[in-house]
């Protein structure tokens, strides 16, 4: 009888035996059945945006962190992930510290308004965190100048999320990066992946110029470029992941590459479980054991 070994099931397999190995210190690799090169850290940080389980309460979701293995999150006021209320924020932040979890992003967080007042209120609610990142949505690009002014007061970086062909001013990272040119350099993109594709951008050649203003990435995958509904598990679809993954290496990139898995907001960990199998299978084949 042919035996069959599916993709999925080969690379979750991998990520399996390259963990196994990597908590081990003393038994040799040979003895897990992967080779010694299959030891080596990760360069890529993998981490979670908290609006996947934008239905679930914060106490549940670290309980899904948990069994995840992961410990990066991108986090917004969405239930009561990171509320804005200083009281609120303050309990959250200590029960993600208790629970291991770093806070590494917020967002996507909106700029509806070119004020002082609105936008400080922003860059306090990330400082009390001690959160080095704002994912920022949809700002006007005349905003931009005065966020830039608080960007340099807090050193808190900006990354602009592209929204894909619906966004009128933000479709893909590449219109990000055009109306940063000659700005400071804590301003830069966020790049989505997934509404990147669609908005007809290669997303392995935006990385490579984006660069260093690069400071955070959304993964996601999707069956049809074309489609934003065709969304399913990273390593279901046709984003090129190891591409990504090469890519980011390549630019010596430091942030976080965060899941943002938007389907099946009831019952997201069958398919979040899954793309971290996955991300975490590639980066074995690529010699690196993940260590989200």
């Amino acid at each position: 009888m042919k035996s069959t070994i599916s993709r999925r099931n080969f690379v979750g397999t991998s990520a399996l035996a390259a963990l196994a190995c990597a908590a081990s210190s003393t038994r040799p690799a040979a003895a897990a059945g992967i080779s010694q090169a299959l030891i080596g850290e990760s360069p890529i940080n993998l981490g979670l945006a908290s609006y996947t389980f934008r239905n679930f309460s914060r106490t549940q979701m670290i309980a899904y962190l948990k069994q995840l293995k992961v410990t990066g999150l991108n986090t917004k006021d969405v239930k009561d992930h990171l509320p804005t209320a200083p009281d609120a924020e303050d309990k959250a932040i200590a029960e993600y510290a208790a629970a291991g979890i770093h806070l590494h992003g917020a967002g996507v967080i909106y700029f509806p308004k070119d004020e002082d007042d609105d936008i400080r209120t922003k860059f306090e609610y990330c400082k009390r965190a001690g959160i080095p990142v704002i994912i920022a949505g949809d700002p006007a690009p005349g905003t931009l100048p005065r966020i830039e002014k608080f960007v340099k007061e807090y050193d808190i970086r900006i990354a602009i999320h592209n929204h894909g062909p619906e966004d009128p001013v933000w479709p893909s990272p590449l219109d990000v990066l055009k109306s940063l040119k000659g700005m400071d350099p804590r301003m830069g993109c966020c790049m989505d992946v997934g509404h990147a594709v669609r908005a007809g951008a290669d997303v392995v050649e935006a990385i490579h110029i984006a660069g260093p203003r690069l400071y955070n990435v959304h993964i996601k995958d999707l069956t049809d470029f074309k489609d934003k509904e065709s969304q399913v598990a990273v390593g279901d679809g046709k984003m090129p992941i190891r591409g990504i993954f090469e890519a980011l290496m390549k630019i010596n990139y430091k942030g976080w590459v965060d899941l943002e898995y938007e389907v099946h907001g009831d019952d997201p960990m069958p398919g979040v479980t899954s793309s971290m199998a996955y991300m975490r299978g590639v980066l074995a084949g690529m010699g690196y054991a993940s260590h989200s």
